[in-house]
């Protein structure tokens, strides 16, 4: 028996395991302390009422004999992928349904696309950068180059003509940063990627948040993406399904070789998301899911303000939060991340997560999040004020 010996190459923590471990000590050290946490992205709002409906509805359904499910099909049901296909519609973006495969979250399947491309390919991540696009490729083996994501160009980079790659992660609105690319800028990428026969997997878990109509919500928005790009999305932060699990996954038949290589990996690997849930997703997108999800993902960017309006009156530079439920901030005083870190911790009991946790580029940069609580947000950044306003 020989194991993967990649593993040994990843840091020996998970960034947010790190963050858990650190914070627990403090915790047990001080009992009574009142910790504020705006580290990992959580949501912190319940399900919404057309979403608790279309459930409890489908509880009924599973236990009458007539109605009952048992295997689905492992792309998802027609009807939640219909409903899929029709919110693509309202961002002007046309898709089959046999492009459209559900899944219980983003991150399972940008790990587990990786099964489609051999090892030898070259990786193309942005730093700073969401921990699973590198960990999942160094586990298999692949070479991961960077694209240097920095303040001077608004954590936004732009191709390198010279940099070679054979897949190229996107994420827009970004994780960590919040920043957000405009549709002139992905067209350079796609641009690209297509000279290069590469393709893009692109990020879009938090495509809910942008409220500028001239920026794009979906890749697809942008010619020529379907002939190099694959799409992820999630409702985990659309709908607060961080706990109840379900995404999709936009495979274009342009790329037959891959749609329908997709479609028989998740038809051997996965037996589909369970009904109840995928009912639950359905409802999302119905007009009283809507507006109810938008009530939520309102409160979320009020709170990203809050944050946003307290950084500025202490002249603390940052980006984010507008279009996205992060905020990327410059530590003060020319602190390393995880030693604002600590100082948020022990003198504040404010918990955030460290910018180095993304890549190099993140070193001396923090992110905070906006998914906790109106009256903790509040309390943090009467905290913070009293540390920082000069």
């Amino acid at each position: 028996m020989n194991i993967n010996t990649n593993y040994e190459n990843l840091e020996q923590s998970y960034l947010f395991s790190t963050i858990a471990k650190k914070v627990n000590e403090f915790s047990n050290a001080h009992p009574d302390a009142k910790i504020i946490r705006l580290g990992i992205g959580d949501v912190t709002l319940p399900l919404c009422n057309a979403v608790i409906k279309a459930m409890h509805k489908a509880v009924d359904e599973m236990g009458n004999q007539s109605t009952f499910r048992g295997y689905g099909p492992e792309q998802g049901y027609d009807f939640l992928r219909t409903a899929v296909q029709g919110y693509y519609k309202t961002h002007n973006v046309d898709l089959d349904l046999d492009e459209i495969f559900i899944s219980d979250g983003a991150k399972s399947d940008l790990g587990n696309i990786l099964d489609l491309f051999a090892k030898e390919n070259t990786v193309l991540v942005p730093d700073p950068v969401y921990p699973v696009y590198v960990d999942t490729n160094v586990m298999a083996g692949r070479t991961v180059i960077f694209a240097n994501a920095n303040k001077e160009n608004g954590f936004l980079p732009m191709p390198d003509e010279s940099a070679k790659a054979d897949i190229i992660y996107i994420c827009s609105p970004n994780n960590p940063t919040g920043a957000v690319y405009n549709k002139e800028q992905l067209k350079k990428w796609v641009d690209y990627a297509l000279a290069l026969n590469a393709v893009i997997l692109y990020d879009a878990a938090y495509e809910c948040f942008i409220s500028d109509s001239s920026l794009p919500r979906s890749i697809f928005e942008i010619e020529g993406a379907k002939n190099c790009a694959i799409e992820f999305c999630s409702l985990s932060k659309t709908a607060g399904f961080t706990g109840t699990r379900c995404g999709y996954t936009i495979v274009p038949k342009n790329l037959e070789k891959l749609n329908k290589m997709w479609l028989r990996r998740q038809t051997t690997k996965f037996n589909g998301v369970p009904y109840i849930v995928q009912r639950a997703a359905e409802a999302v997108f119905t007009e009283e899911g809507q507006k109810e999800i938008k009530e939520n993902i309102g409160y979320y960017k009020e709170n990203a303000k809050i944050i946003s309006d307290t950084l500025e009156k202490c002249g603390i530079w940052h980006v984010g939060g507008k279009h996205s439920p992060y905020i990327w901030l410059k530590c003060p005083d020319n602190m390393s991340s995880w030693e604002f870190f600590d100082k948020l911790l022990n003198d504040l009991q404010i918990v955030g997560t460290p910018g180095a946790g993304f890549g190099k580029n993140g070193e001396g940069f923090f992110r905070l999040t906006s998914f906790g609580s109106k009256e903790n947000t509040v309390e943090a950044m009467k905290r913070f004020e009293n540390a920082y306003l000069k």
